[in-house]
């Protein structure tokens, strides 16, 4: 099986976003099981320099122009 993905980050770089493969997962949609799309992230930041509310408000960015391109 193995790691389906890896992130690390190298001076200066303070943050690394990671993707994995987008894959069909099933999801419980209003009590129902559905097969929707799937895009696994990673972020990996240096908590030195990112607060973690930072790195999540981030994440819910990223994460919304993924489901509503434009």
């Amino acid at each position: 099986m193995g790691a389906s993905m890896f992130s690390h980050h190298h001076h200066p770089e303070v943050a690394i976003l990671g993707m994995g493969k987008i894959l069909d997962k099933p999801v419980v949609l209003d009590g129902k099981i559905e097969v929707r799309k799937m895009l696994p992230l990673s972020l990996s930041f240096d908590h030195r320099v990112v607060d973690g509310a930072e790195a999540v408000r981030f994440m819910n960015t990223v994460i919304e122009f993924w489901k509503t391109p434009a």
